[in-house]
């Protein structure tokens, strides 16, 4: 048995890929919770998104409530039940599966002001994908005070539900407050082994970034004719004539090489063009 927090443990058993095991155990965190909690309680802020099918990069270690009353005791919760006080308006509650949420507009608001915001930007992304009420969410950022909400309006004016991965989404983050904000995504290109979707696309110079996940393509044989399958595809859209730039989680953890690369190949790009 792995220990979640006090009195609530979840089976040794339960495995899987790092973020799939991450994510499966949060949500059992976030069940022991309910059961556990007595007073008036919703879930929020990244906790709420992985309710609602957000994604979730990475997934959270502790699990978020919001109170309108604040407890006595318990303090060594902490590092597993992070606990937010406010009125939470009947506007913004909702009930998944018989878990008490705030509302998808209310819980992207939250995240984007308080998440990196690479990851927020993936979380919106998603939001959208689920369909979210735009308005929604920019009348909660519209309200004014409150900690990081001038760059969570920034990140909300960049989500699009166009996005595949919550790596290609940061990404796009990247770039965009570098000033290389892609043109499109999920530009159809015709190519002589079909029509690709590239990532990011720059299409008036027939540019693009793929984004290719660590783990991506498993292991032994399979992964092996994967990598094959990539090489070939991007090999189709370069005889297109397109420029492509391949990304990693690597490259995200080195953002301004990233952005030199991107920059270089987009001048090439247009060199060609």
């Amino acid at each position: 048995m792995v220990r979640l927090r006090r009195g609530a443990y979840v089976s040794g058993d339960l495995g899987g890929p790092g973020q799939v095991l991450a994510e499966a155990r949060a949500r059992a965190a976030i069940v022991a919770a309910h059961r556990r909690l007595t007073l008036p309680f919703w879930f929020s802020h990244v906790s709420a998104a992985l309710v609602w099918g957000c994604v979730v990069w990475p997934a959270p270690t502790a699990t978020h409530v919001v109170q309108e009353h604040r407890p006595g005791g318990r303090g060594g919760e902490r590092d597993t039940l992070v606990r937010h006080h406010r009125a939470v308006p009947a506007a913004e509650r909702a009930r998944i599966d018989g878990l008490p949420v705030t509302s998808l507009a209310r819980t992207v608001a939250d995240c984007a002001r308080t998440m990196p915001a690479g990851a927020a930007l993936a979380l919106a992304d998603s939001a959208l994908r689920l369909g979210v009420v735009a308005g929604e969410v920019e009348r909660l950022l519209g309200a004014p005070g409150g900690r990081g909400v001038r760059r969570a309006r920034l990140v909300w004016a960049a989500a699009d539900p166009r996005a595949e991965s919550p790596g290609e989404s940061m990404t796009r983050w990247i770039l965009t407050v570098s000033g290389l904000a892609p043109g499109e995504l999920q530009v159809p290109v015709r190519t002589s082994m079909g029509v690709f979707y590239p990532d990011l696309c720059w299409p008036e110079v027939s540019f693009c970034v793929e984004f290719d996940g660590a783990g991506k393509y498993g292991e032994g044989e399979a992964a092996a004719e994967a990598v094959l399958r990539e090489k070939r595809r991007q090999d189709a859209l370069e005889e297109a004539g397109w420029t492509v730039v391949r990304v990693t989680w690597g490259d995200l953890q080195r953002p301004d090489q990233l952005v030199v690369r991107v920059r270089a190949g987009l001048a090439r790009a247009r060199r060609r063009s």
